[in-house]
């Protein structure tokens, strides 16, 4: 159980080192903001199209051939996720929804006198948007961890020398997840240490995971329950993309740069998958 703990931890661990590629250099950068962003935003369209979802369906398939049953019931499940993170984007303050704000200067000669305190406020309501960002990356991806974190602890408990190679390639794909949360943060806070330690925390949500589902979760929540979560928390992380990372990352004004880094993001991601 030792070593099974052990290797949840390593994985859940290399969030860390997306992190401290997060937090180095200039956090105001606008190409690594937008090159942090659309990467971020690229993992996790990946990740929820081509593994969860599909992992849910066939969960809800009885483990077997996806079914079109299974396959119903994780559609469901996905629209519901993406509703009910959309519910709670609704309830946030015009000051910090992103539907509210713009980041680009549009003033006129005629405007020249009010610029700087336009631009003050623009970068405050910028910052409030990505604090906020950050915060939902963070949770979304926290909660995604939890059962991964729990299916490596069981497949190492079964057999260690399997679950080497399935927690290095979990590794290689944590730490874009730590890129994700912690590039927002540090532009919006201005601090290394928090913008670090935020994204540390959401990879330590596997080994909690591990612990958890072996104690309390296995025997409640497992087949239907299992698979519909799966697809739930896929609708969050496709929602959080394409109403959060991918706006703010335009916003920056370099466009290709995000196009670019969407795409190696979701390169990575496939890479890493494959070699699960």
């Amino acid at each position: 159980m030792l070593v099974a703990f052990l290797l949840t931890l390593v994985a859940g661990g290399a969030t860390s080192i997306g992190a401290a590629l997060g937090v180095l250099g200039r956090g105001t950068n606008p190409k690594m903001l937008a090159g942090g962003l659309g990467l971020s935003a690229g993992v996790m369209l990946y990740v929820s199209f081509v593994e969860l979802l599909p992992q849910g369906a066939h969960v809800l398939s009885g483990g077997g051939a996806i079914t079109t049953r299974g396959t119903a019931i994780a559609t469901i499940a996905f629209f519901v996720g993406i509703a009910l993170i959309a519910v709670l984007d609704r309830l946030v303050p015009e000051a910090v929804s992103p539907h509210e704000f713009s980041g680009r200067m549009t003033g006129t000669h005629g405007q020249a006198e009010v610029r700087e305190p336009d631009e003050q406020a623009a970068d405050r309501a910028l910052r409030a948007r990505l604090l906020r960002t950050g915060a939902v990356t963070a949770a979304a991806l926290a909660f995604h961890n939890v059962p991964e974190g729990f299916a490596t602890f069981v497949a190492a408990l079964q057999a260690p020398e399997i679950a080497i190679p399935v927690v290095a390639a979990i590794a290689l794909h944590n730490i874009p997840e730590g890129l994700a949360v912690a590039v927002p943060v540090r532009r919006a806070t201005g601090s290394r240490s928090k913008a670090f330690w935020l994204a540390s925390m959401t990879g330590m949500a596997e080994p909690v995971g591990a612990v958890l589902g072996y104690l309390l979760l296995a025997p409640l929540l497992s087949g239907d329950a299992m698979g519909a979560i799966l697809a739930g928390v896929a609708g969050v992380m496709v929602f959080v993309s394409l109403d959060e990372l991918l706006p703010a990352a335009e916003e920056t004004g370099e466009h290709h740069t995000v196009i670019y880094s969407l795409i190696a993001g979701m390169a990575i991601m496939a890479l890493t998958l494959l070699a699960l």
